[in-house]
């Protein structure tokens, strides 16, 4: 008879009912069971088989069976092992049908290669970062076609789904050993074997890999000094292959072992080295990537190592190899899974750089609130040359990208004055003091942490508030100074009637986009102090000042010179490229947003201050009661909260994001700033009054 008529689906539904007692034998999910048994046994080609057994796994990772079962809270997974439980009480109950499945599972292993199943699922190509970005975003594009003699193509289409994890996160090794004794019996031992062919191919796979990237240029350099010969990879390779062929000739033993053991220790202690480097001399994503290649081809070769090692009556290693490999399948799919652990490392050195900007923009102290409050003045009082120029460019009918080329060497001409003569603009600050606060969070233990964090929060505040008041009321007053000036010596205001009457339109929360072009503003300022901070960790890591030290332009012009030159760009590096970004995506936006037929435009509080106050000192006395100057003085309130909330929230994700920090520290965080400003308000508005220590008032 053949298996079509003998394991037919009513058949093998029958088999399921006869091991379940009768009050679940309707369960509505059995017959699904049934005819997934049924398409496993009976097909013909190894597409179909592998169909098969896809729609197996889906229907034993599908949770519960029942819900009226009860199930102790330490058994968290018991509900996604109901399914399996109940495949193996039939398996067990009708030894033919075992036989089958077997049949099944040894025709999948003899047609198919499973050697990339266990060297390559999850282990990241060796082209680089930017090339697997390419290679997953095409293929959740584009379909990639089907290569069924492969194992481990197999188990990427197995495990795509955040939710094909279900089984394989709740199995426990007593659950997996049954599936062994009834899946690959002892008196079967060539179903085994194929599957250890399979794991020594990929093992070998992995030492070539580990290999070829341990002592690739990139790594080299950063590693410890020494021959090729004496390097950790090297001698893991040599060690690797001996244990291999140990264990396939019967024979491993404990000192082979050990020396194994020995040498992964030595290749991570490289790679500690290596990326404590990577911290001190700039991050590179290429160099992460190579790193994070090591560990996952470390990670997997032990868990090979240690089923190995095991009899066949421990489980246990067996089941962690086959979750690494499930879990790696499922991320191997997965863009923000390659982009958070590639980039995260990157994203904390920026954010430590910009940390280490924001302390100066904090004012602990009376002196330092004192100093906010100057500098903050005179860069109001720089602002509104910036904002005049800005009018003048607007009016003067430039070719749109002329325009926005203009606006932008404008602002970033402004901000770099600024820096130089160390001023300060209140919106640049959000972004460097959240980076800031996030290191304050990071780097404080113990029991008065939150209390440390919430002073910090409370400077920062009065600390924003001193900068943005001072820079909004000297900018406005001396714009209005300005225009004076400009009425006394030209007889006419500095600007026309039409265009302050456009400014206060154009400023109105209600019928324009101010309140959107202020929260795209925040982000633009966010997006600036990224690009500082990732400057500057490019001008690290690729040496920059060391390069312009020992450049020959200093035979002629003196080597201390050119010393002193790179002090200054090392210095500096991050503030340049900060304020460059910022004004040049301050003036593109608007011109960009018109070429694209986009409403993008840019609204900073302080910019924009000065310039209501120049359309404020050209109009007529008689329009003030319209409305206009309401409106255009709220519009100003709102710049004022979006720039800087804005870009304050982005840049504290961003950190805490890098630093990995948990969402029950920010909600007692919360609870904590809560309580402070209901007991303790002028806080956020003044300092305290203590005298500053003998080192910071010097």
């Amino acid at each position: 008879m053949q298996k079509e008529t003998t394991f037919s689906s009513e058949a093998l539904l029958d088999c399921i009912r006869a091991v379940l007692p009768a009050q679940r034998q309707a369960q509505r999910d059995l017959p699904r069971l049934a005819r997934r048994l049924h398409g496993l046994i009976a097909a013909d080609q190894l597409p179909d088989r592998l169909d098969a057994w896809r729609a197996l796994n889906a229907w034993l990772a599908g949770g519960a069976l029942w819900n009226d079962v009860y199930i102790d809270s330490a058994d968290v997974h018991g509900s996604a092992t109901q399914r399996f439980a109940v495949l193996m009480d039939v398996l067990a109950a009708h030894p033919d049908l075992a036989a089958a499945v077997r049949g099944a599972l040894r025709r999948i292993l003899d047609e198919t290669e499973g050697g990339n199943l266990f060297g390559e699922v999850g282990i990241p190509s060796d082209r680089g970062f930017l090339s697997e970005f390419g290679d997953r975003l095409t293929s959740k594009l584009i379909p990639l076609p089907r290569d069924d003699h492969d194992l481990g193509h197999l188990m990427g289409r197995s495990y795509g789904r955040r939710r094909d994890l279900t089984l394989i996160r709740g199995l426990q090794p007593s659950t997996l050993q049954r599936a062994v004794d009834l899946l690959f019996p002892v008196d079967e031992p060539e179903m085994t074997a194929a599957l250890g062919r399979a794991m020594a191919d990929g093992f070998r796979l992995l030492l070539a890999r580990l290999q070829g990237q341990g002592l690739s240029l990139k790594l080299r350099a950063r590693s410890q000094p020494g021959p090729v010969a004496r390097s950790p990879f090297r001698r893991l390779a040599a060690s690797g292959e001996n244990l291999l062929c140990a264990w396939e000739q019967g024979r491993l033993s404990g000192q082979l072992l050990d020396s194994w053991k020995a040498d992964v220790e030595s290749c991570r202690e490289e790679m500690h080295l290596i990326s404590t480097r990577l911290e001190s001399e700039g991050i590179s994503v290429d160099i992460v990537y190579g790193l994070d290649v090591l560990d996952r081809c470390l990670g997997r070769m032990e868990a090979i190592v240690a089923v190995m090692a095991a009899g066949r009556e421990s489980p246990g290693p067996v089941l962690t190899l086959l979750q690494q490999l499930a879990y790696a399948a499922h991320d191997s799919t997965s863009l923000r899974h390659l982009v958070r652990s590639n980039l995260q490392r990157l994203q904390r050195r920026i954010v430590d750089r910009a940390g280490k900007t924001g302390e100066h923009y904090i004012a602990e102290t009376p002196a330092d609130y004192r100093h906010i409050w100057a500098a903050a003045a005179g860069g109001g009082l720089l602002t509104v040359g910036t904002a005049a120029m800005k009018m003048a460019i607007a009016g003067a009918g430039l070719a749109l990208f002329l325009e926005g080329l203009a606006s932008g060497l404008n602002y970033a001409v402004s901000f770099l004055i600024l820096q130089a003569l160390g001023l300060i603009l209140a919106t640049k600050q959000p972004a460097m003091t959240a980076a800031a606060f996030a290191a304050i969070i990071r780097d404080r233990k113990g029991s008065e942490r939150l209390d440390v964090i919430v002073d910090a929060a409370a400077a920062i505040c009065h600390s924003q508030l001193a900068a943005t008041i001072a820079n909004v009321v000297v900018v406005a007053s001396g714009a209005y100074a300005f225009d004076a000036v400009w009425q006394w010596i030209t007889g006419h205001s500095y600007l026309s009637t039409a265009e302050a009457t456009y400014v206060f339109h154009a400023l109105s929360p209600v019928d324009s986009g101010t309140v959107f072009y202020a929260a795209l503003t925040g982000c633009i300022l966010y997006l600036a102090a990224l690009v500082g901070g990732w400057v500057d960790n490019w001008a690290v890591y690729h040496r920059l000042p060391q390069a312009i030290a020992e450049h020959r332009l200093g035979q002629r012009f003196g080597q201390l010179r050119m010393i002193r030159l790179a002090g200054v760009v090392s210095r500096n590096m991050s503030g340049w490229a900060t304020n460059i970004s910022l004004g040049l995506m301050l003036g593109m936006t608007p011109v960009l947003g018109k070429f694209f037929g986009l409403p993008l435009d840019v609204r900073h509080v302080t910019l924009n201050s000065g310039i209501l106050s120049l359309a404020t000192s050209s109009l007529d006395v008689e329009w003030i009661g319209t409305g206009l100057l309401t409106l255009a003085v709220l519009g100003v309130a709102v710049m004022f909260v979006l720039n800087l909330g804005v870009s304050f929230a982005l840049s504290l994700l961003t950190a805490v994001r890098a630093y990995d920090l948990s969402g029950d520290d920010l909600k007692e965080l919360r609870r904590r700033l809560w309580q402070r400003m209901r007991t303790r308000p002028r806080d956020f508005l003044m300092p305290p009054r203590r005298p500053a220590p003998a080192h910071e008032a010097h």
